[in-house]
């Protein structure tokens, strides 16, 4: 019988990651950090990362947390980190961060001790970063948990702030004739939060990049197409098709979906998000520790019981985490 993650977490719990979100979301950084950055071959970046949780079918509590590192400008893996992780928490649309970025960061963690020299420069995310409701996705949060400089990279559009998948922007994206070509995604409150693109000459589905941290739109943009053999950026593809294959070797999974170089679902994600919802999920302790210099925040990931509801909110860093068929990036 497959395992059931949490049901929705209390109101106050709610509350807590909204606050939580608008803490760090202070802390995001929507402009060049780094050399290499403004430099139009990128010249100087030599590593770069990709995130992914895949699901266990029919077991929302089950998951694969990965992260690749390819060379750059090659795209070839040079480092592999894959592991299965216990959810806690359901799909909240909005908070896909409290579900996700625990497991994330505690790799890059095991990355910066075990092998500091494969540190990637760069991050790309499964998901929204400033183009979220709060304007703050789950890239922006693992980037400013982080430190690093984070990508957004969603598959599907968010319709945030007037933002729709309308006819008008069926008939932009149609007029998107070769890879690289994008347009802007300008909300209605008059700001530009992210751009669409043709990642590749032959594919006919946009990405929505986004910022995350440390990194300006139109850098984030470039890199991102420079870094897609096919639709998706290859960082991210890769840690993809690895969680999935490590699945199956791990657990012998039945009927798990085939690995196939261009496209890979998520299990049991849903096709969109309604209009009006926040964008990401949720389920971990709301107990985030100030992160020290130099060092991550320890993140707990069980849900508050009512007693941990009821105690005073004080400052604090929690990470996102997701739950089964993460739906809107």
């Amino acid at each position: 019988m497959a395992r059931k993650a949490a049901g929705r977490p209390p109101e106050e719990t709610l509350s807590l990651w909204k606050r939580e979100q608008a803490l760090l979301k202070t802390l995001v950084v929507d402009r060049d950090t780094e050399a290499w950055q403004r430099d139009p071959a990128f010249s100087g970046l030599q590593r770069v990362g990709g995130v992914d949780v895949s699901f266990v079918k029919g077991d929302s509590v089950s998951a694969c947390a990965s992260l690749v590192v390819l060379s750059y400008p090659e795209l070839e893996v040079m480092y592999e980190d894959c592991r299965m992780v216990s959810l806690t928490a359901p799909y909240v649309s909005g908070f896909l961060a409290f579900r996700e970025v625990p497991f994330l960061v505690d790799a890059v963690q095991q990355l910066r001790e075990k092998e500091p020299r494969l540190m990637p420069q760069v991050l790309f995310v499964d998901g929204n970063g400033v183009l979220h409701h709060r304007g703050f996705g789950v890239a922006c949060h693992l980037g400013v948990v982080t430190d690093l400089p984070c990508i957004g990279v969603a598959k599907k559009l968010l319709q945030v702030d007037g933002l729709e998948n309308n006819a008008l922007h069926k008939e932009k994206i149609r007029l998107l004739k070769a890879g690289g070509d994008s347009f802007p995604l300008m909300g209605g409150s008059g700001t530009v939060l992210g751009m669409a693109l043709k990642s590749h000459d032959h594919s006919t589905k946009p990405l929505y990049v986004s910022v995350g941290h440390k990194m300006s739109l139109e850098a984030a943009v470039r890199l991102t197409h420079g870094c897609c053999k096919f639709r998706i950026p290859e960082p991210v593809r890769q840690a993809d098709i690895r969680s999935r294959d490590y699945i199956r070797r791990t657990l012998g999974v039945q009927g798990a979906p085939a690995l196939r170089p261009e496209r890979s679902k998520k299990a049991q994600r849903p096709k969109a998000c309604p209009q009006g919802a926040s964008e990401e999920p949720a389920v971990e302790e709301p107990r985030p520790t100030p992160t020290p210099p130099g060092g991550l925040p320890r993140l707990p990931r069980t849900p508050p019981t009512p007693e941990h509801a009821r105690r005073p909110l004080r400052p604090r860093f929690l990470a996102e985490e997701r739950v089964v068929g993460r739906g809107c990036p």
